[in-house]
């Protein structure tokens, strides 16, 4: 048992900067205390003492903030850092190496019985105020945003951020010069169509950027066409989509 303290002592060491002696750790962390009574609870529960193993869940969510069913199963080396609001539920799985944030949710999506919470494969980091929801898989060496809500399966060393979460592409979106084009003329931000973006929502946006390019050409051509047989055109300047006018009354009021 001690051993595994002193596991868990060098494991704050390297995770945490700001950690300064072991007394401090044995002392000021939280997290460290949340898993010690979690051992405690999960071995009670296991025993089928689950009434003790409950109260002493309870003592130690009054104590640290963080609330572990006793019956979730935790691998080696777990550090959470901060941790008040942490709720990881009975049959959550986390493994080795892995780091949880303050007030991240392992939680379920369903009143059934049997597995119905997240299992975290090995080092898996999850950022603050995540949510991971519903018997899922997040695979090993993932990482989940802040604030993230992931619903579905993870595969291992992806990165995941969003609400609903998605995954980030490690293949960056080409910049072209009509998408910069035509994201300046409609008053995208130019942030969306950049190598900044690489998710799933920039490459949406691209290509709405690539369907405005076409159909500007068409409407071009059109209008080309039109001329050319003595049909005139009335050509309108587009502006921008937060160019907008409101309608004012004397003096310049806004009208009631």
């Amino acid at each position: 048992m001690f051993d595994r303290i002193q596991e868990d002592i060098r494991c704050v060491f390297e995770r945490d900067p700001a950690a300064q002696s072991v007394a401090e750790i044995l002392v000021a962390y939280p997290g460290l205390h949340a898993i010690l009574f979690h051992r405690l609870s999960h071995a009670l529960w296991q025993l089928k003492l689950r009434w003790l193993g409950r109260l002493l869940s309870h003592v130690a969510r009054w104590l640290t903030g963080i609330e572990i069913h006793p019956g979730a199963r935790i691998g080696r080396r777990l550090f959470i850092d901060h941790g008040m609001g942490i709720v990881i539920g009975e049959t959550a799985v986390i493994g080795n190496d892995c780091t949880l944030y303050h007030g991240v949710t392992l939680g379920g999506t369903s009143w059934q019985k049997g597995k119905r919470h997240p299992t975290l494969r090995e080092g898996v980091v999850v950022g603050a105020g995540a949510k991971i929801l519903g018997p899922i898989v997040v695979g090993s060496g993932a990482r989940v945003g802040s604030n993230s809500v992931v619903l579905k399966n993870i595969p291992d060393k992806a990165t995941v951020v969003g609400i609903p979460g998605h995954i980030l592409s490690a293949k960056k979106a080409p910049i072209l010069p009509h998408r910069k084009a035509i994201a300046s003329k409609i008053g995208f931000d130019a942030y969306g169509a950049t190598k900044d973006m690489t998710d799933p929502v920039a490459d949406a946006i691209n290509h709405m950027l690539d369907h405005i390019h076409l159909m500007d050409r068409q409407i071009e051509e059109l209008t080309r066409v039109l001329k050319e047989r003595g049909i005139e055109c009335q050509e309108i300047t587009i502006p921008k989509l937060d160019d907008y006018e409101i309608e004012t009354g004397v003096n310049g009021a806004v009208d009631d």
